[in-house]
């Protein structure tokens, strides 16, 4: 029978339905439902000795949702806080509930913040980043990169325009502040 927005007359039984789809009500049973035990409370069962598992120590600043009264007994973070791309996300967690959009807003404009700041101290390293090789941007005439993209009906053809002015412009802000850096490095120690 198809699907309508009519209800059938009358609906069926649980007999029927079982003799016409295969598996059908499967669980109805508890003893053939293998989640059974899991919604049962029963701490004598399963081994546990504890209410709560002791919290782990914060050893350093940590981002907690002000929704949350503390931290969970385990954490960890795979990118700790640090610089300004930090700050800017300890105040969307100190001050905004993650149900506004400012929350959002400044978290999206920490990790911006974050690549400046990590295109900046690739540069202060002796092994900079490449940005030619590494971004894949020699592939493009070697691997037919344009015609790949092109009358493919691909959604992201929008994007090739500025892609170039994302990736490029940190390291051009980047080298400008070098740039000035030196300069001014230059004007100091000159006079």
């Amino acid at each position: 029978m198809p699907y309508t927005a009519d209800k059938p007359v009358p609906p069926p039984s649980s007999d029927d339905l079982r003799r016409r789809i295969p598996g059908w009500g499967a669980d109805l049973d508890p003893a053939d439902r293998p989640a059974v035990p899991r919604e049962r409370f029963d701490p004598g069962a399963t081994g546990a000795h504890w209410e709560l598992p002791e919290q782990q120590p914060q050893t350093g600043p940590r981002e907690r949702s002000i929704e949350h009264g503390r931290l969970p007994p385990v954490f960890g973070t795979s990118v700790p806080l640090k610089g300004l791309s930090g700050a800017i996300r300890g105040l969307a967690y100190r001050r905004y509930s993650e149900g506004r959009a400012a929350h959002w807003l400044l978290l999206l404009a920490a990790d911006r913040v974050d690549v400046l700041e990590s295109a900046a101290r690739s540069v202060a390293t002796p092994r900079p980043d490449n940005p030619i090789t590494q971004t894949g941007i020699l592939s493009e005439p070697r691997r037919h990169g344009w015609s790949s993209r092109v009358g493919r009906g691909r959604a992201d053809t929008g994007h090739h325009l500025i892609d170039p002015v994302i990736v490029g412009l940190p390291w051009a802000a980047a080298g400008g502040a070098a740039y000035a850096a030196i300069r001014m490095l230059r004007r100091v120690v000159g006079s």
